[in-house]
């Protein structure tokens, strides 16, 4: 480790003395003006017209469009979560039989949840493109 360390230490080193000349403060003619990148722009690149950019959508309305396009895996999360909170409730209470159901329930649901993904994800993949 300590070996690693002095030979990267004896590069950088090396790479720092050999790239910038002692005296030498200003960038000579010969040195190409810096490049300047503007991240709000796309980069221009000769003979290439980018697309324009699609409106940003936010967390409310990326949630809603994809409720509306596949509407059953809301409902199956939301029916796991209360399969899950009910049948600890019970379990709490004692009552262990009506807790051992509320966990087959929450299997159930999670099965149900995950084949709505699957089948989304299908429907979605044969859609044909706009």
């Amino acid at each position: 480790m300590y070996m690693l360390y002095n030979r990267i230490a004896a590069e950088v080193l090396s790479m720092a003395t050999a790239t910038t000349p002692v005296g030498q403060d200003q960038p000579t003619t010969a040195d190409p003006p810096p490049v300047v990148f503007d991240l709000s722009q796309p980069p221009v690149i000769e003979g290439f017209a980018p697309l324009p950019r699609a409106k940003e959508e936010n967390f409310k309305d990326k949630f809603i469009r994809k409720t509306k396009e596949n509407p059953f895996v809301p409902i199956g999360c939301l029916g796991t979560a209360g399969a899950l909170i009910y049948g600890l409730s019970a379990f709490r209470r004692g009552k262990t039989r009506q807790s051992q159901l509320l966990m087959r329930a929450r299997i159930f649901a999670q099965g149900f949840t995950v084949v709505a993904i699957i089948v989304g994800v299908a429907t979605t993949a044969l859609k044909p493109k706009q």
